[in-house]
């Protein structure tokens, strides 16, 4: 019975590592929706509202069912989680779809891949930790990686893409000081809880900001198309991939679980072409090669 514990181990590491991938492709697919509904005319305050509005009822269907099984938060904790769904959540995923429409889905997430990066850099300037040389090289590979695309985007897309890379990096930024910020909280609070309280905030502000700056019959006014798209990227591209990692987190730990997310940006590049028809070319492979091997050391230091 004893030498069968081993087989059953690695089913579930492997289950748990499937599991880790399929959430970090849904995850990155994400990218490639956006750009086929901006094939419509549609901007990013219409598709991140159509992408919350869409994922609004099952994260607060989460929300409602951890608030009846768990004890009431306090109001400080309250407060943290509404400045962390207006952080994590809004303004990352704003600031990400409006890059989007300026750059190559290849190329954001090379950028949005460079969060761990930002984090480590944070904990240095903010909390004095220490960074080894092992991390620092790691860091330098990782940027040169993604300044190697970005300078072969620029030659091909024109300026455009400096301001659609700008747009993107402070999205990187602004989810990565989420991740600061929410270290304490996950803690106290629960990985799930917090997702889908930071999800319901973050629903909220993008529906106001959409009735602040457009009007409201434009939501019932677009084509089939838009809709089904939106709802893909509600469902398989946002709700989806937040609980199957979470689940992966659960069976393989966080280490590991960031480490299978690296497929992401090679899901992207290669749906890229085979979706949207984005060119892969010698440069982009060694870039997206160089980013993988700098967060994959950084990954490793941290395990």
């Amino acid at each position: 019975m004893s030498s069968k514990l081993p087989a059953v181990d690695r089913q579930l590491f492997l289950g748990g590592l499937a599991i880790a991938v399929a959430g970090a492709i849904l995850f990155s697919a994400k990218a490639i929706v956006a750009k086929l509904i901006y094939r419509y005319p549609v901007d990013a305050v219409l598709l991140i509202t159509f992408r919350m509005l869409f994922a609004l009822p099952l994260f607060a269907a989460v929300a409602v069912w951890k608030a009846r099984s768990e004890t009431p938060l306090s109001n400080p904790d309250r407060v943290r989680i509404v400045v962390l769904g207006l952080i994590g959540y809004y303004l990352s995923s704003f600031l990400d779809f409006l890059g989007l429409q300026y750059i190559s889905a290849g190329l954001e997430r090379l950028i949005l891949f460079l969060t761990p990066s930002f984090v480590l850099l944070m904990s240095f300037f903010f909390y004095q930790r220490r960074v080894s040389w092992l991390e620092w090289a790691a860091l330098l590979i990782s940027y040169l990686g993604t300044v190697l695309v970005f300078l072969h985007d620029v030659r091909l897309g024109g300026a455009s893409v400096g301001l659609g890379s700008m747009l993107v990096l402070g999205a990187a930024i602004s989810y990565a000081l989420y991740l600061m910020l929410s270290g304490e909280l996950v803690s106290r609070v629960g990985a799930m809880r917090l997702v889908a309280y930071a999800m319901c905030v973050s629903c909220a502000a993008c529906i106001v900001q959409f009735l602040l700056l457009r009007p409201w019959p434009m939501l019932l006014q677009q084509l089939p198309q838009v809709y089904g798209l939106s709802l893909i990227n509600a469902v398989f591209c946002t709700v989806l991939p937040v609980f199957l990692t979470m689940i992966a987190v659960a069976r393989i730990g966080p280490a590991t679980a960031a480490q299978a997310g690296m497929v992401g940006p090679v899901s992207t590049l290669f749906l890229g072409a085979l979706i949207l028809g984005e060119p892969i070319t010698v440069i982009q492979l060694t870039g997206t090669g160089l980013v993988l091997v700098g967060i994959y050391l950084i990954s490793k230091k941290k395990a």
